[in-house]
Formats: structure tokens, sequence, C-alpha cells
């Protein structure tokens, strides 16, 4: 893990599975509903798939619809309708199942994940891979989303572009000069997740270069540009470093709302 720069509120209702298949709470302050008994963690998915034919997909969770035309960079559970909307989905302990199928053709298996679930821990599972055939595959992150202090917000990035390969990632005032910068994370690989820092509330700009580049040079090999990040108080975010829809450049960042 590395350390990070650089957000609000979850709606906590979610899919109760193994045992039944109704909507489930994940925290006191969500919808009163169903939920499974016993030790739960809570889970979602998000869609990193670079293969327009296999990267519209469907979801189970342990055999129960877990998300429907999830589409390049949406999560689930929060693509379901209203009002299963919660950012997780709450899930019993133990060895567990996430399958995807093509939404044209539920028939057609695009991937299965196994997961370790743990009591009290949350989990965010990233479908990658998939470009020019290749096979499509998980990265699993444990997620803290603990509250920052008052007037704080907790960020950590994952870098999930394998076209980007190593790079230093720079998260500063909007407009701050590359060449007079620290990166806030150098080198950062590929297929890794930053820890989380909490940092004033605010708006933010971030910049990613490859590993190493020159600070003159910095600002022409920018090849991700958040030029405008708003991280409000209270919040819990993660940044993430993509390739396109199909695999590739242009490279892209998009943002999970955590909590």
């Amino acid at each position: 893990m590395h350390t990070f720069l650089s957000a609000s509120r979850v709606a906590r209702a979610a899919l109760a599975v193994v045992t039944v298949s109704a909507a489930a709470c994940g925290t006191a302050d969500a919808p009163t509903g169903n939920s499974p008994g016993g030790e739960q963690g809570r889970v979602r998915f998000v869609n990193v798939i670079t293969d327009t034919t296999r990267g519209r997909v469907n979801a189970t969770l342990e055999n129960v619809p877990f998300g429907v035309n999830i589409t390049y960079t949406i999560s689930t559970p929060i693509s379901l309708p209203a009002p299963n909307n919660a950012l997780y989905s709450p899930i019993l302990t133990g060895s567990r199942t996430l399958v995807l199928v093509r939404t044209a053709n539920t028939a057609t298996s695009v991937a299965t994940f196994p997961l370790t679930i743990a009591a009290n821990t949350d989990y965010t599972v990233y479908g990658t891979g998939g470009a020019g055939g290749t096979a499509i595959t998980a990265f699993t992150t444990t997620d803290d989303n603990a509250a920052p202090a008052a007037g704080q917000v907790r960020v950590r990035v994952v870098h999930l572009s394998p076209t980007a390969g190593p790079v230093d990632i720079f998260v500063t005032a909007p407009g701050a000069d590359l060449a007079t910068a620290t990166p806030t994370l150098a080198n950062f690989a590929v297929r890794t997740a930053s820890s989380y820092v909490a940092v004033p509330a605010g708006t933010y700009q971030v910049r990613v270069v490859p590993a190493g580049t020159a600070p003159a040079a910095r600002a022409g090999a920018v090849a991700i540009n958040v030029a405008s990040l708003a991280l409000p108080a209270g919040g819990v975010r993660t940044i993430v470093a993509a390739d396109n829809n199909i695999g590739g450049a242009p490279l892209r960042a998009f943002v999970l709302t955590d909590r």
C-alpha cells in the first residue's frame, strides 16, 4: 500500500443474500428491511472491463440479482432500481461467489469471482481486463469507510490502467505548477490501491504522468487530468485510474463514492 493525498453519504439499503432475496439494511440510519442472519460483511462490484462485447454485464451475488446492464465504470448495487440503491450490499461471511453474465445474452458467462468475506468488512470487486480477448479477472480491495474528522474527507487511489504502467500522481490545488510539485504517489504500480488519507474538504486537481517524468516535462506528459474534483466534508472517496472502455488511450479517471 502507498500513502495518498486527496469522498458522502451512503444510503445503506441493500440486497439480502443466501437466505433471503429481499432488500437489506447496511447501517442503522438506512431504511429497515429483511436481512440475512449471521455475521456479515459488505460488497460492491465495479465494472472496469475493457471489452464492449463482454463488458455490459448482469451480476448475481450468491445467486441473487445484484445488478443489471452494468456498463463501464458503473458500480452495483447502486445500479439496482430504487429503493435498492445503496453503495454496498450486506452478505454473510465465508466463501461467496459473484457471477457476471452478458446482459445481451444471459446464457453467456463472462466471469466468476470467488470472494472470502470477513465480518464487519467492506469490499470492492473490480472486474478488469478483456481488451483484445484477454481474460477478465477480479481486483478486490478492502475498504475502510470510517468517518473522517469534521471538515475532512478520506481519499485513496486505485490504479487499474495497464496502458499507463507505473505512474506519478499529483493531487494539488487547481492549476498548481507540476514542475514544482511533489508527487502524492510516486512510481505507483498498476493493480495497486493506496492507503487512505484524510485531507481538508475542498476542490483539488488530479494529474497522472509516467513514473519518473522530469519536473520540467510533467505538464506536457499528463496522461490523466481531473481538473476540478470537489471532495466534500464527511465523505470517503476512491479515485480510479483506468484505460478507456476498449482498452488503451485516452486514459481516464472516475470517482467512487464510498461513504
